[in-house]
């Protein structure tokens, strides 16, 4: 306590100059609007820049919940778009948050990807407790990504649409031609479309979709762009080169998809067998 008022005394001029000056500035600025709106105008800035930090700083911190929650805010509005068309053709239009839809999106996120082999495989964070099955599709914003095989209470494995094993039923997106889609097993970065008829008027750098004739995928989900095609032996049938839009060596959160009349057309279709 002696020290403190030691330093007091040995300084009491420099002090009494700054509360002087102080008290002054302050006469000063509630004296003269010009002053006064000025100081107002700095004080906001410096205000303004610490909250932006902090702002930028608590958007950081939360940046994965976030991604989250519009992950499930994207997850709505695909259910809501993928069956809007349906909705409006049959004349029974309902409120677009609570009509039940053909396709149902789940959200879910990759554990494991794997690009580098011949057969390929991804692993996600959703099972049975959370309505995956076999036979679901998965998607991304940008594209195909492949079909649920295996399911156990919390997770799912999936097939890459980099496996030689996968096969999509794709259209050409100007024409709806439509034929398989395929991997060879080389380039992850290029799946191949065949069996589409030689009539179909192919060109570099059209966009191929999901041709909707499955129970799997609904139609006209991007898939890819043509990189280059030929025919095959028999002279009938293109075989296209399509360059993937996902980057399946990078692949994060996804879309699980459902189509819930699923059971119902194959109960019709196996009735008589």
């Amino acid at each position: 306590m002696q020290q403190i008022f030691n330093f007091l005394i040995r300084n009491k001029n420099n002090i009494l100059f700054l509360f002087l000056l102080a008290l002054s500035v302050f006469f000063t600025i509630q004296t003269h609007s010009f002053h006064k709106s000025r100081f107002i105008s700095s004080a906001n800035a410096v205000t303004g820049g610490v909250y932006s930090w902090t702002s930028d700083l608590k958007d950081y911190l939360y940046l994965e919940e976030y991604n989250k929650r519009l992950l499930e805010e994207n997850k709505e509005l695909r259910n809501i778009l993928t069956n809007l068309n349906d909705t409006i053709s049959i004349k029974n239009y309902r409120d677009s948050t609570s009509f039940e839809g053909t396709y149902y999106f789940r959200a879910a996120r990759v554990i494991n990807n794997n690009y580098a082999k011949a057969d390929n495989y991804l692993t996600i964070n959703q099972g049975k407790e959370n309505g995956i099955n076999p036979e679901f599709g998965v998607v991304t914003s940008k594209g195909v990504i492949g079909i649920v095989d295996r399911v156990n209470s919390r997770f799912s494995r999936v097939i890459s649409i980099l496996h030689t094993e996968s096969r999509i039923n794709a259209q050409l997106s100007k024409t709806n031609h439509f034929g398989s889609l395929i991997w060879n097993g080389r380039d992850p970065n290029l799946v191949q479309l065949i069996d589409v008829p030689r009539q179909a008027p192919v060109k570099q750098g059209d966009t191929i979709t999901t041709g909707g004739r499955s129970l799997i995928f609904p139609e006209g989900l991007p898939i890819g762009s043509i990189e280059d095609f030929e025919m095959d032996e028999s002279g009938s049938y293109y075989e296209i080169n399509v360059r993937l839009f996902n980057d399946m060596t990078n692949i994060g959160f996804v879309y699980v998809i459902e189509n819930v009349d699923r059971d119902l057309i194959l109960s019709l279709e196996t009735e008589d067998e």
